[in-house]
């Protein structure tokens, strides 16, 4: 009697062609699964990554500045559980930096050199319906989460200057002003205040995306502003920093100024002034714990002596 038994190769072959479908078919699933449904599966993180890379998230809406911070905010919370790393506002935005240039092109003064008088920047769009964000995949985001830790500003007081460093090499270097070289009564502390900037090391340490603006001297709210061109506008949203000096929260802070015309002077009451489109830059280059440098130094590497506008070398 002939056998009809396949050869044990033969079943093998077979064996070894459904597994090969099966990966295949698993893999074809994987890969076309939309963004939302990858999220609520039971995956592993490395494959939970691999879904999400080069992944976008669409704009469905125009994203005024009034609303931008929330709508940012947004994003973070509801994209964090589909990644494996830690997703914040300052990672996705520099994933994305046309945001900070976009930003930076609502000051108020570049709107007039493009004639166009602006009385409520909290109205000018950001975002755009049909727009899109990119999201940083596993590699990107630690790569910028490092570059954002190895940031640091310098201020030098005499110089009316603001640097922001990434390690020892220079990315930015902007125009400020500085405290007044004397002292003021000033209703909001209740007592007569230095009004010059304080130097010493310290860190950044509060972030105040929507301020409320208050005359220090009497301590009453405001809302408008009269700009350097004589017009009034509504006062702009851009965020103000907070700095701890020598380990004390002096409220000392780094925050744009809507006259221009002031910087490179010692017109403030102690805080750090800056253009309008400056401040959006350093606000995305100063996260919190951000280390800061101010001081006081006259004698430049070039050899020129600045200006002792505190009169310090007379020891006053």
């Amino acid at each position: 009697m002939t056998s009809t038994r396949r050869p044990a190769l033969w079943d093998k072959i077979v064996f070894m062609s459904l597994g090969i479908l099966v990966i295949v078919l698993s893999s074809l699933v994987l890969l076309f699964m939309p963004l939302e449904e990858t999220g609520n599966m039971a995956i592993s993180t490395d494959t939970k990554q691999d879904a999400l890379r080069n992944a976008t998230i669409p704009i469905h809406r125009d994203v005024i500045i009034g609303n931008f911070f929330p709508f940012i905010d947004s994003m973070v919370s509801d994209y964090q559980p589909k990644l494996s790393y830690s997703l914040d506002e300052h990672l996705l935005v520099h994933t994305n930096p046309w945001i900070i240039d976009t930003l930076a092109n609502t000051d108020y003064y570049r709107m007039i050199a493009r004639d166009s008088f602006v009385y409520d920047q909290k109205q000018l769009l950001v975002l755009r319906a049909g727009d899109s964000l990119k999201l940083p995949s596993l590699k990107e985001a630690e790569e910028l989460r490092q570059f954002l830790a190895d940031l640091k500003l310098d201020i030098n007081i005499p110089e009316y200057k603001l640097r922001i460093f990434h390690k020892d090499s220079l990315l930015h270097a902007f125009p400020i002003r500085v405290g007044q070289n004397k002292e003021k009564y000033l209703a909001m502390g209740n007592r007569l205040t230095d009004l010059r900037t304080l130097t010493g090391t310290g860190s950044i340490i509060r972030h105040a995306k929507n301020p409320d603006f208050y005359n220090p001297v009497t301590h009453q709210p405001f809302y408008t502003t009269k700009r350097d061109d004589g017009k009034r506008t509504m006062m702009p949203q851009i965020p103000w920093i907070e700095t701890e000096i020598n380990g004390v929260r002096y409220g000392q802070m780094i925050h744009p100024t809507t006259n221009p015309k002031t910087l490179e002077k010692a017109y403030s009451n102690g805080c750090i002034g800056t253009k309008e489109a400056d401040g959006w830059v350093i606000y995305y280059h100063a996260p919190l714990g951000t280390p800061i440098n101010i001081r006081y130094d006259l004698y430049m590497e070039d050899g020129d002596i600045l200006p002792d506008i505190y009169n310090k070398k007379r020891g006053l």
